[in-house]
C-alpha cells in the first residue's frame, strides 16, 4: 500500500479519535442535528465544538448545510453507524482478555 494512501487513512480515523468527536459521531448517526445540539451534547464552547466539527467535515466523516441561520450537521458516511458498533465489540473483546 502507497505511503500517501496509510497517511489518509491515518487522517480520516484520528478524526474521531476524540470523546467529543466519538459523541458527536453517535449523536449524528441518529440524525441530523444542529451546531446548538451538538454542542450541548458534548458541552464546550462554540469554537472547540466547530473545531471538532470542521476536523470531521475534512476528513469526511460529516456533512452540513445550511437553514436559514441555522448549521446543520449529518453523516457524510453511511458505514460510520456500523464502524462503530464494530469498534464497541473490539473493545468490549479487548477488555476481556487476560492475555
Amino acid at each position: 500500500m502507497q505511503v500517501a494512501m496509510v497517511q489518509d487513512q491515518v487522517r480520516v480515523i484520528k478524526a474521531l479519535a476524540h470523546p467529543a468527536r466519538l459523541e458527536i459521531a453517535r449523536a449524528l448517526a441518529e440524525g441530523e442535528k444542529s451546531v446548538g445540539d451538538l454542542q450541548a451534547l458534548v458541552g464546550g464552547d462554540l469554537s472547540t465544538v466547530s473545531k471538532h466539527l470542521t476536523l470531521m467535515r475534512r476528513a469526511g466523516w460529516i456533512d452540513c448545510r445550511k437553514h436559514g441561520q441555522q448549521v446543520l450537521y449529518r453523516l457524510a458516511c453511511a458505514c460510520l453507524p456500523t464502524f462503530l458498533r464494530c469498534i464497541d465489540e473490539i473493545a468490549v473483546r479487548s477488555s476481556d482478555c487476560d492475555c
